[in-house]
């Protein structure tokens, strides 16, 4: 098969392209108990020397400990099929939760998660280090019951190396890759409904790096500062 580029964003101006990106704000935990508030200040977001960095501080910020960043193409740019690539650098250290992923654009309307349906094209926790998730959520299967979609991964050097977190977008089928290469396949059963495979609507992408809760556990605080580097986005559709 064939693709056309028709999004990419290569982070070679001086500032973030708001046409593009919102910044998020906040510190309420976002259901994870997360120890992080996300601002938009040039301490957590810098765009410069070629690629994007989301930068997690212990600091206090707001009546929290740590900052940090998250970033939404919400409602600038929507992604409904296709594939699409984030080229990275992780951070490092325990306590740090970063994620490439995205959220059905119903959820921005009033839809709850997890009937909007969530794509994990990269989460990764710093106590884990080097082990790569790759997931799908949706009303049915989700982290709440252990029941999602999940393919696990090691690698090595994701901090140091730029790797290529990727997945292929079909009407009914998810495929998520690395550095190109096929890691899994999911695909719409024939009596599944919205709350089985949300994934036939748009969706936004999300870049974040939260700190501690449930799931990124204990923080090493002489760990932080700690970036995730982005090199680009890039969205193709099929020709």
């Amino acid at each position: 098969m064939a693709y056309k580029l028709v999004f990419e964003d290569t982070f070679n101006q001086k500032t973030l392209n708001k046409s593009i990106w919102t910044p998020e704000e906040g510190g309420h935990g976002f259901g994870n108990n997360e120890a992080q508030y996300y601002t938009d200040r040039a301490e957590n977001i810098d765009v410069s020397n070629g690629y994007l960095q989301l930068i997690a501080r212990k600091e206090n910020y707001e009546g929290n400990a740590y900052t940090s960043a998250k970033l939404t193409t919400y409602p600038q740019q929507m992604f409904l099929y296709g594939k699409i690539e984030i080229e990275a650098i992780l951070p490092k250290g325990a306590g740090t939760w970063p994620a490439i992923w995205m959220l059905g654009k119903n959820f921005k309307e009033g839809t709850r998660w997890p009937l909007c349906g969530e794509i994990d094209l990269l989460e990764h926790v710093g106590h884990v280090p080097g082990t790569i998730h790759f997931s799908l959520h949706t009303k049915n299967n989700n982290f709440k019951y252990n029941t999602q979609h999940t393919f696990v991964t090691q690698i090595e050097a994701p901090y140091e190396q730029k790797r290529v977190y990727g997945m292929i977008w079909k009407p009914g089928e998810i495929t998520f890759t690395l550095d190109g290469q096929h890691m899994v396949t999911y695909t719409k059963k024939i009596n599944d409904t919205v709350e089985d495979w949300p994934f036939d609507q748009p969706f936004y992408l999300i870049l974040n790096i939260a700190v501690g809760g449930s799931w990124g556990g204990p923080i090493d605080d002489d760990a932080l500062p700690t970036t995730m580097k982005v090199f680009r986005v890039s969205y193709y559709k099929e020709i």
